[in-house]
């Protein structure tokens, strides 16, 4: 199994950047994708980015520009950087993993982020 820890996430204000980081560990050989999905009251739990193993990458559209997700295979880390950040962009963030096949995906416990007008 894999096991994930976040860390980042807070209050700021319109604007502002934030940068939250996420650490695999356990059977992180197993892991292909690894990225952030986010749930904001009353909507779906939706992708915000998410990156391959071989570097590719996949944005949610709304942040595109002003999110960067950045991995460290070796570290089995990966982060997200968060500029200019809107009120919209307020939810739960939650790291992810998913497996190349045949496996099962995992999940961080979770960070508020809180975005001020």
């Amino acid at each position: 199994q894999v096991q994930l820890v976040e860390s980042g996430g807070g209050l700021v204000q319109a604007g502002g950047s934030l940068r939250l980081s996420c650490a695999a560990s356990g059977s992180t050989f197993s892991i292909n994708y690894m990225g952030w999905y986010r749930q904001a009251p009353g909507k779906q739990r939706e992708l915000v980015a998410r990156m391959s193993r071989g570097g590719s990458t996949n944005y949610l559209e709304s942040v595109k520009g002003r999110f960067t997700i950045s991995r460290d295979n070796a570290k089995n880390t990966v982060s997200l950087q968060m500029n200019n950040l809107k009120p919209e962009d307020t939810a739960v963030y939650y790291c992810y993993s998913a497996p190349t096949r045949g496996g099962n995906d995992y999940w961080g416990q979770g960070t508020q982020v809180t975005v001020s007008s």
